[in-house]
């Protein structure tokens, strides 16, 4: 009885938080006459896979989808690369004030975006940038720190034997780190990139204040255009919706294990 009754909650549970997906599919296929029908109607009378095309068709978002996989793409590359050397030499390199340098970095995570938003964009305005994809790409290149200290957690774990060994066969400290350290980061590395494709993807805030131009777009601010003055396309925005969502599902499915292992892969050492 005890399982059966935990089955029926995760089962509830699982219904409940589905069905706002199940209602923006369902959304994206009825016709304009349903979607304001009063009890609302989930399952519509005639499928309309149509409007998927028309409003993918609406706006540019193949230009959108671009600008949104450059920033993505990039971003994830800075992330990987400064967080790595970086929380390498966090863990690797002696050095006075290590530990200090290393809370002050993890200080940085209790200022929230918001704070610095100003500050930022005062300083890309002085730099020319805005209008440009540069704001959204080039302060992933100069690391995170929840990524840093993930990272820096996981190198810990891996013995200093292997390095000792790697410097008795003449390596010095790069070739360590991109012979030795990066192959067995694998799963701490897959775990840091899938969390940043998650952010830049679904990053709303940052386009809006930084870009102007239509056609320096990504698909979040693709998507907020059908929301005019006069009124709200309803069924594009869910068929946008269902379509810009698909990425981050199938990116979230195939990572799920590297994902955990990961998180459990950190944390062990300090």
């Amino acid at each position: 009885m005890k399982r059966t009754a935990v089955y029926a909650l995760l089962i509830f549970f699982s219904l409940l938080f589905a069905a706002p997906l199940f209602w923006a599919v369902t959304t994206a296929l009825k016709s304009q006459s349903e979607l304001y029908l009063f009890p609302p109607k989930w399952i519509p009378s005639i499928w309309k896979f149509g409007n998927f095309k028309d409003a993918w068709t609406i706006q540019p978002f193949n230009l959108f989808l671009k600008n949104t996989l450059i920033v993505t793409a990039l971003s994830t590359l800075g992330q990987l690369v400064s967080c790595t050397l970086v929380a390498y030499g966090f863990a690797r390199f002696e050095f006075k004030g290590r530990n200090a340098l290393f809370l002050i970095v993890l200080a940085t995570m209790m200022i929230p975006w918001e704070v610095t938003m100003i500050p930022q964009y005062m300083e890309f305005n002085q730099l020319g940038w805005i209008n440009t994809l540069k704001p959204l790409i080039v302060p992933s290149w100069f690391g995170s720190a929840y990524f840093i200290f993930l990272l820096r957690q996981f190198i810990l774990t891996l013995p200093r034997e292997l390095d000792e060994a790697a410097t008795i066969d003449g390596a010095n400290k790069l070739g360590i780190l991109v012979r030795i350290i990066v192959p067995l980061m694998g799963p701490s590395l897959i775990l840091v990139a899938v969390f940043q494709i998650m952010s830049c993807w679904n990053d709303y805030l940052g386009p809006l204040i930084f870009l102007n131009d239509q056609s320096k777009y990504t698909l979040t601010l693709g998507l907020s255009q059908f929301k005019g003055m006069f009124g709200v396309d309803m069924q594009s925005i869910m068929a946008i919706t269902c379509l810009i969502s698909i990425p981050p599902l199938a990116v979230f499915f195939f990572a799920q294990r590297y994902i955990v292992g990961g998180i459990a892969s950190t944390g062990i050492k300090g």
